[in-house]
């Protein structure tokens, strides 16, 4: 270095990826900053109980616990790391030469946040993904949980989301979920799993030498499978959850065999009694930081990386979910790589080298998820004309039809306006890929059930603002500045977003 500046990278989450991604930059070097909402390093998928609440064994809950413990502890203890807890970043704005961050620092729901800006040398982006669930009748009752809320509470709170419950959905994650809730105290009464058998031999066994760069997940796999038999808990290929009843709260479900497309098979429909529901179909990455930056996308909506993990977009680089579903291993692996190319690091050196031959074998375990356990078409025949589609505006199915046949229009945007399917406070979060294939289901219309499209959903995770801001925060903003800004500064200037946007209610 030579007494020359380092790079500040500035690093946006601290899950598998981040914090692979921090390490490897200050190893190569760079002043580091990492950024996280949360209010204690390790992100979704290391999520465990507070310092002041330990857990006498958290490695039971979790895989690769060393991992985390390592890099945390040398994060924290590395002179050139920085790391900023419950920092939200609000807003991305791109600059002539690169993109100043917006981020309010302090508890959400807080009034008087500090506000700071970061203008970074270089920005790895690793916000992970939030789980995908789709609507069936019934889902908005309460006692129905995205399979990752209810994994959050059991790691992070010790707390069960119900006596008996049904985990379903489509997925190897609905396994770590089942077993959290079996350490917690629940009886999980059955797994369901949408994809027959036959479709997740084909997804696996097509293309098997993908597979090799996730062999320790055998152990894994067979690890839950011993968990599934000792708890004499049924896991069931084939099946899905395609209704909730329950006089205001879930008290059963009505569970049915599907076809290869995910139609359901009539005449197989059974109840079973449940006072709580897990679902995941998947996951969406979360991409509004990487929008504003500009980045490139593929068709699947994942952001576009080269060897070296660089978005389109100088000076911005992507790891973990961004760039595609595959576990905790890829996101490491990549997050490595980036942090050592944002840091400007010589990824030709040895360490650097296995680490992305290792990345790119796990990115055959991600083609493989998506290949035996993506979502089919055929669900959009579980929906009635009362099911709820968004759950904030409790819009339903029903009156998406009559909005499209009113105004022969599908146009996503149209019908949101119409509708008001999208707008409420998770601003289409959790409706909005749905509410895409819904509209563009292969030119059938939405007035009656068609197979949905399978493809990209342009547009429904374009969000100025990323994350819930008061206007008292905002009015309390500095006044603009002409001067550059310092990136450990607090905020001197008010982004090219307005405040009737940032008026929108928006989800964390």
């Amino acid at each position: 270095m030579s007494g020359a500046p380092s790079r500040h990278v500035v690093v946006v989450g601290a899950g598998p990826a981040g914090l692979a991604a921090a390490h490897a930059a200050a190893r190569a070097g760079a002043r580091v900053t990492v950024l996280d909402s949360a209010d204690v390093l390790g992100g979704q998928y290391w999520r465990h109980l507070p310092a002041s609440r330990p857990a006498a064994n958290e490695r039971v809950l979790h895989h690769k616990w060393g991992t985390y413990r390592e890099l945390a502890r040398a994060l924290h203890a590395h002179p050139a790391v920085t790391v900023v807890p419950s920092a939200q970043v609000w807003s991305l704005e791109r600059l002539d030469d690169g993109v100043r961050l917006n981020v309010l620092v302090g508890e959400p729901d807080a009034a008087g946040r500090e506000a700071r800006t970061f203008e970074p040398d270089a920005l790895v982006l690793a916000p992970g993904a939030h789980d995908r669930t789709l609507p069936f009748p019934g889902w908005q009752l309460p006692g129905v949980y995205s399979a990752g809320a209810a994994q959050a509470l059991a790691k992070g709170e010790r707390v069960a989301v119900g006596r008996r419950v049904v985990v379903a959905g489509a997925g190897p994650f609905l396994l770590p979920v089942a077993s959290s809730l079996l350490r917690t105290g629940a009886a999980v009464v059955g797994v369901h799993e949408a994809n027959g058998l036959g479709s997740l031999a084909r997804g696996w066994l097509d293309r098997p030498w993908e597979l090799v760069g996730a062999a320790g997940k055998a152990g894994e796999l067979a690890g839950y499978v011993r968990e599934l038999v000792r708890h004499r808990v049924p896991w069931r290929p084939g099946e899905a959850v395609v209704a909730a009843h329950g006089d205001g709260q879930v008290e059963a479900v009505t569970i049915a065999r599907l076809d290869p497309r995910w139609t359901p098979v009539p005449g197989t429909e059974r109840q079973v009694e449940a006072d709580a529901v897990a679902v995941s179909h998947g996951f969406t990455p979360r991409l509004e930081l990487a929008i504003a930056a500009g980045c490139a996308l593929t068709p699947a909506r994942f952001v576009v990386v080269d060897a070296a993990q660089a978005t389109s977009v100088p000076g911005v680089w992507a790891a973990g979910e961004l760039t595609g579903i595959g576990g905790a291993d890829a996101a490491l692996a990549e997050g490595a790589v980036a942090g050592t190319a944002a840091a400007g690091g010589d990824l030709r050196a040895a360490g650097a080298a296995r680490t992305a031959r290792a990345r790119d074998r796990s990115r055959g375990f991600a083609a493989r998820i998506e290949a035996a356990h993506g979502i089919r078409g055929g669900w959009v025949h579980w929906l009635r004309d009362d099911t709820v589609v968004c759950r904030c505006e409790e819009t339903t199915y029903g009156r998406l039809r009559e909005v499209v046949d009113l105004t022969g229009s599908r146009e996503t945007r149209s019908v949101k306006l119409t509708s008001r399917a999208g707008l409420g406070p998770c601003q289409a979060r959790m409706c909005g890929r749905t509410l895409q294939e819904l509209l563009d289901d292969g030119g059938s219309g939405a007035g009656a059930p068609g197979p949905a499209c399978e493809g990209p959903a342009p547009g429904v995770d374009r969000r100025p603002v990323v994350v819930p801001v008061r206007l008292g925060d905002l009015a309390a903003l500095p006044a603009p500045s002409a001067s550059p800004l310092d990136p450990s500064s607090s905020m001197t200037s008010l982004p090219t977003t307005s405040l009737s946007a940032a008026s929108q209610p928006q989800e964390t």
